[in-house]
């Protein structure tokens, strides 16, 4: 127990480290980003005076790691900042303070997660399922059939399939609407109505890889010595598969489960924008349009932490699912 506790703090920490590396590098990449926030408020004509009084607002005007520690530090506190957007708009209408960044990205943030959980919830039992079906049918027309398939939907960019599904599913045969137009106090039904077409888009996504990498690893464990045993005793293939092979091969299925769940909430941009989906991925996009730094470096910092948390819970599970990782020698 005291050896898997050391590995797992150690995990943790590498998981920390890369977490303070990645933060390094989105703000030195965001601050790197063309174009002035204060020059695009104020437009073309803006004095150089007038520019600087808004730079000296928003702390533009400090060095970068100045600024970088205070972002870091206000992270560390819970405080995401204040929108430069938001501040700009409550300055013209007379109000008080912005909109800080936290209050924009929660409600996106929660809306990202409820098209993920759709996704997860239609996507691994379906992968799964075809990835044992692959593996006892192997060779057959069923697994070849299965192939092609997830090497086409891999194959094929998000925004192709989005199209391609909303041709069939909202143009020619109207059964779900085209835009996810989800706002606070839907109904669940509603919000499942409307979120079904991003969700079965991203399902075509990940599906795939994780239906491969089921197959791979239950075929890879099919030539073991007690798989041998387990059928000369009489037992069905399927029972074989799913009493001896499958738990057996749950190492790898839980890392790439675990990495395109991980893409569920980290890869949804073009899914998001497609159907203007209002999560995160479109929250990060009109950010970028508008040059809000505070809300950019939010979003790509939940990106890198949902990311290796979800990398780091793989690792430990696939850790705690083998007794050779528990005990390495």
């Amino acid at each position: 127990m005291g050896n898997v506790l050391s590995i797992i703090l150690q995990r943790l920490a590498l998981g920390l480290l890369t977490l303070l590396i990645v933060s390094i590098v989105i703000f030195v990449a965001v601050n790197m980003l063309p174009g002035d926030f204060a020059e695009l408020i104020l437009g073309q004509g803006a004095t150089p005076e007038a520019v600087k009084s808004i730079r000296e607002d928003l702390g533009l005007d400090q060095s970068l790691v100045s600024r970088y520690f205070g972002w870091l530090g206000g992270m560390l506190t819970g405080d995401l900042g204040t929108s430069f957007a938001q501040l700009n708009f409550q300055t013209n209408m007379g109000g008080g303070a912005g909109k800080t960044v936290a209050q924009q990205i929660a409600p996106r943030f929660a809306n990202t997660m409820f098209l993920a959980m759709v996704t997860a919830a239609i996507a691994v039992p379906v992968a799964v399922t075809l990835g044992i079906l692959a593996a006892l049918y192997r060779n057959t027309i069923f697994d070849r059939a299965a192939n092609i398939f997830t090497l086409s939907s891999i194959s094929s960019p998000e925004f192709f399939m989005a199209y391609v599904l909303i041709l069939f599913l909202a143009v020619l045969n109207p059964i779900l609407p085209s835009l996810s137009n989800i706002y606070d106090g839907m109904a669940f039904s509603d919000r499942l109505n409307k979120s079904l077409l991003p969700a079965l888009t991203l399902t075509l996504v990940v599906t795939a890889h994780m239906m491969r990498m089921t197959r791979a690893a239950i075929i890879n464990l099919l030539a073991s010595p007690y798989i041998e045993m387990a059928r000369l005793k009489g037992m069905s293939p399927m029972r074989v598969i799913v009493k001896h092979a499958l738990p057996n091969a749950l190492a790898p299925i839980i890392n790439v489960v675990a990495l395109n769940l991980a893409y569920l909430i980290t890869g949804v941009v073009v899914v998001e924008v497609v159907f203007v989906y209002p999560g995160i991925g479109q929250l990060f996009v009109d950010s970028v349009k508008i040059r809000d730094i505070p809300v950019v470096q939010a979003c790509c910092l939940i990106f890198a932490a949902a990311y290796i948390l979800l990398n780091l819970t793989a690792d430990i599970m696939s850790i705690l699912s083998n007794p050779r990782l528990r005990h390495p020698k």
